[in-house]
């Protein structure tokens, strides 16, 4: 059996949003930009504490919180580029992680971008 040089971490994250960004967010899809198998990548990952799956949902929730902020993109469209079939499906797991519908957040934190008692360097809730 020949060794195999695993990924980092931080490896495996940017080959997830690069693959978000080519429409194959895929455990097959990010072990092949690896240059992995996938049942090789899924044993790394057990052995992180984590699972692809887990980590593409991280992802995708972090992506959509800063388009749904610094961004006027319909959520249509973000939901397209996060790989979600539609629209709801994409409101319905924001939802569903975040306590709050994705057009509420989006008006919620730009008033708070402009909210002169906010201090400064105050992160977005991503909550878990």
């Amino acid at each position: 059996m020949r060794a195999v040089r695993l990924p980092s971490f931080q490896a495996v994250r940017a080959a997830i949003v690069a693959s978000l960004r080519h429409g194959d967010a895929t455990l097959d899809g990010t072990a092949r930009a690896l240059k992995i198998s996938g049942r090789t990548l899924q044993r790394h990952l057990g052995r992180l504490g984590t699972s692809h799956s887990e980590m593409l949902a991280e992802l995708r929730l972090k992506i959509a919180c800063r388009l749904l902020v610094d961004s006027s993109k319909p959520l249509s469209d973000i939901a397209k580029f996060l790989g979600y079939s539609n629209a709801s499906s994409f409101s319905r797991s924001f939802a569903r992680l975040m306590k709050i519908q994705p057009v509420v957040y989006r008006r919620q934190q730009r008033a708070g971008k402009r909210d002169p008692a906010r201090p400064r360097g105050q992160p977005h809730a991503i909550g878990r």
